[in-house]
């Protein structure tokens, strides 16, 4: 499901040393699927599961664009991401976010792989990748979900998984939580 780590930092890339920890996201953000998120005002419960294919679409050539800045590299704040750093996130989300929709559409009820973001974060480096080969990589997986979304039947709209910590999506609200994703990280990266 995830590739190998693109390390292949340029020259002007800062040395290879330890990332400054990022204090862990340890909420529980499956309450964005009942209100509104007061960070980014996104209601995902108002967003069409037939209509998650060209959201995605619709959104890629931003971040596209802001893993394209001078500054992508830079964080704001040392406990910051950088758009770097938020936009491999954003790459594996779409990554294991189709994973978990390609098991709930040939799987009953499956129980999803734990994902620790944060350790992939430290463990891939993606403070250390290259924003333009990230901006590549997201582009080809915001394609490959965007399609399965559009290939979602209505029979299967309802269809369950299941994460390790007890929480339950369909298929519908495993879209809405992860448009919520990708829309909430370009207001991180205010793009």
């Amino acid at each position: 499901m995830t590739s190998e780590p693109t390390t292949d930092a340029p020259a002007d890339a800062p040395a290879a040393q330890p990332a400054p920890a990022i204090e862990p996201d340890t909420k529980d953000w499956t309450w964005v699927l009942r209100e509104p998120c007061p960070e980014c005002g996104f209601q995902a419960a108002d967003v069409d599961v037939h209509a998650i294919g060209g959201t995605v679409r619709d959104l890629t050539p931003r971040w596209i664009s802001a893993l394209n800045r001078e500054d992508a590299r830079v964080r704001p704040e040392p406990q910051v991401w950088s758009v770097l750093e938020y936009g491999a996130h954003v790459r594996d989300v779409l990554r294991v976010f189709d994973g978990r929709l390609a098991l709930m559409l040939e799987q009953d009820d499956p129980l999803f792989e734990n994902w620790d973001q944060d350790a992939t974060a430290l463990a891939d480096r993606y403070d250390l990748q290259d924003p333009v080969l990230v901006a590549d990589e997201l582009a080809d997986a915001a394609d490959v979900i965007a399609d399965r979304f559009d290939a979602v039947r209505e029979d299967q709209v309802e269809r369950p998984g299941r994460r390790s910590n007890g929480s339950v999506f369909t298929v519908r609200t495993l879209g809405q939580y992860f448009v919520h994703d990708l829309v909430h990280h370009l207001h991180d990266v205010r793009a």
